[in-house]
């Protein structure tokens, strides 16, 4: 049978430390010693419940990821711009909403990851590294800069809560600033591709697709509001 040495003692109160069960030494999973002892953590569950957490996000993060890609498919050509109008600053926005900065973020990242490799998620169905240096790329590396902003703003922080919280006010000023990103980075990205002069590239490459934005951030606040979307 196993004694107990006294060579050493808990430095703090614990549970008891052996438990002496049919003759057996059982080590009581609940104690933490230390001063030469064993340590056995008492925090698995709470290790489980982050695992868990982890992955719930890396699924609404693939998620969101394909449902950009989607969106990328609807789309058609603006007579008054050389990038197409598509549904994509929509999920934008949702990622950050739903998602919040941080993982809104890498949902985005996921996609443009996607697309580089090879995955027709691009606007039309493309694919490659084209579409990423290519007249529309400002607005590509947009979106995970701009899902951040809005998961920022309505959020209040990193943190995730529940966007149907926020007021509308909040919510349509989120979308703003969002919007505000993803056109002055798609406008710079006209200037440099294109070597279009600000004016022109203001003209086509944001100012173009004002309404369109408009009925997005609605879109979205109606999507936010809707009681078929329940945040968990």
């Amino acid at each position: 049978m196993w004694a107990r040495s006294s060579a050493w003692r808990p430095s703090a109160p614990v549970t008891e430390v052996f438990n002496e069960v049919d003759g057996r030494v059982k080590w009581d999973d609940t104690t933490a010693v230390t001063g030469g002892g064993v340590a056995v953590s008492a925090d698995t569950e709470d290790v489980d419940l982050v695992g868990a957490a982890i992955v719930e996000n890396l699924g609404r993060v693939a998620l969101f990821a394909a449902l950009m890609g989607a969106f990328a498919y609807v789309s058609f050509p603006n007579p008054f711009s050389p990038a197409p109008v598509t549904l994509q600053v929509l999920g934008v926005f949702l990622a950050g909403l739903f998602l919040g900065p941080v993982w809104g973020s890498v949902s985005i990242g996921l996609y443009l990851a996607a697309g580089a490799v090879g995955a027709p998620v691009f606007s039309g169905g493309s694919a490659g590294l084209a579409p990423l240096v290519g007249s529309t790329a400002g607005y590509l590396w947009s979106y995970p800069v701009a899902a951040f902003v809005v998961g920022a703003v309505v959020h209040g922080g990193l943190s995730v809560g529940d966007p149907r919280e926020a007021g509308v006010v909040r919510l349509v000023g989120a979308m703003v600033g969002g919007t505000v990103v993803v056109y002055a980075m798609g406008v710079a990205g006209l200037m440099l591709v294109l070597g279009l002069g600000p004016v022109a590239a203001f003209t086509a490459g944001a100012a173009a697709f004002v309404p369109a934005e408009a009925f997005k951030i609605a879109a979205a606040v109606g999507i936010v509001r809707s009681d078929a979307f329940v945040a968990k």
